[in-house]
């Protein structure tokens, strides 16, 4: 059966998005489990039969309806559609799709233009984050070029800027999910840290490696990413979350000393390293910065408890700003940009069998 839905495909950030009217995706009558991986092409290493762009950061939809919260504009939900088995986890979000989640709401009618910016308040429905997304609309509309650049994007764009609260415990109900700063798993100490994301955090060292490499050094090095997944597994299950396997979160993230930004990090998702830094990733490593004791605290002594932090990845810097309160990290924010891609009517066969070639 060949289905039709109206969508938008959006670049948020370093990551590239299916963005969806959760209106739209009632209406087609089909479960999001199954409507997602037939879109992006899941199962299938190319996804040369969907929309997909046959890599875990091109992999993302979202599905954006208006709030009932009265505090909120709109509630954003966020699915990970798995490239090889067409599994979709909707255990995480993605801070890069989210900043294109402001954009779309605007086109979509589901928030109005409110001056030269326009903040768009969205409740993050897999964590039960809030953010406010700042987006530009000088002239009544949306507007996407502008001199905004962000590392791991080739063009400049207009800003979008993404304030989070509420954002620690998410998935386990716990900023630190083990109630404690460190850990120890098979001899590697590591901190378990559940803010914008859920995420490991390891000194490069403790698993034999700089810290430096690039995400395809890092991704050839199959010891070190069977090393990384059985840590992962393992905190998995001294977080309270089970058995992991096959789920995308925890991530982990590898850290070591900087010398022209406050720290540098590798961040897996999980089981290959992103070519530059998700924005989930680096409010949860900006609020590690700001934890005594953590993992990250250690290898950036020099960092304050709160303020502005900047992460080295593979791609460049990314800025993070943290506010605390009562010793808890209270508000994270960063600038992104988004671009639109496409708008327009998709095309999926639902019942087509699927063969990966």
């Amino acid at each position: 059966m060949l289905i039709s839905i109206e969508a938008m495909l959006i670049r948020g950030g370093t990551s590239k998005g299916l963005y969806l009217s959760g209106s739209d995706v009632d209406a087609s009558g089909v479960a999001a489990d199954v409507l997602l991986p037939a879109l992006l092409g899941s199962p299938d290493p190319r996804q040369i039969d969907g929309l997909g762009g046959a890599s875990t950061t091109t992999s993302k939809a979202a599905i954006v309806r208006p709030s009932t919260r009265p505090d909120t504009d709109v509630d954003f939900l966020f699915g990970q559609v798995d490239i090889e088995s067409a599994a979709v986890d909707w255990s995480p979000t993605c801070g890069n799709v989210l900043v294109g989640v402001g954009p779309f709401a605007i086109e979509r009618a589901m928030v109005p233009v409110r001056g030269e910016t326009t903040d768009v308040r969205v409740h993050l429905v897999n964590t039960g984050a809030q953010v406010v997304l700042t987006v530009q609309t000088p002239t009544g509309a949306v507007r996407y070029d502008g001199d905004e650049e962000i590392a791991g994007v080739p063009r400049s764009a207009a800003p979008v800027e993404v304030t989070f609260t509420r954002f620690a415990g998410g998935a386990t109900g716990a900023l630190l999910p083990t109630g404690k700063p460190t850990d120890i798993i098979d001899g590697v100490e590591v901190s378990c840290v559940d803010a914008g994301v859920c995420a490991v955090l390891i000194r490069a060292a403790d698993v034999g490696v700089a810290g430096t490499e690039t995400p395809d050094q890092l991704n050839e090095n199959r010891e070190l990413l069977q090393r990384l997944e059985s840590l992962r597994l393992q905190a998995g299950k001294l977080m309270g979350m089970g058995d992991v396997t096959g789920r995308v979160i925890p991530k982990v993230i590898l850290l070591s000393e900087a010398t022209d930004a406050t720290i540098r990090s590798r961040y897996f998702v999980p089981t290959s390293c992103h070519p530059a830094h998700a924005v989930s990733g680096a409010v949860c490593l900006g609020s590690a910065l700001a934890l005594p004791d953590t993992i990250a605290r250690g290898l950036a002594p020099g960092a304050a408890d709160s303020g502005r932090y900047t992460i080295e990845h593979p791609a460049g810097l990314i800025d993070i700003g943290l506010t605390v309160t009562d010793g808890r990290p209270a508000g994270a924010t960063v600038v992104r940009t988004a671009r639109k891609l496409f708008d327009g009517t998709v095309f999926a066969d639902i019942d087509a069998t699927r063969v990966t070639a």
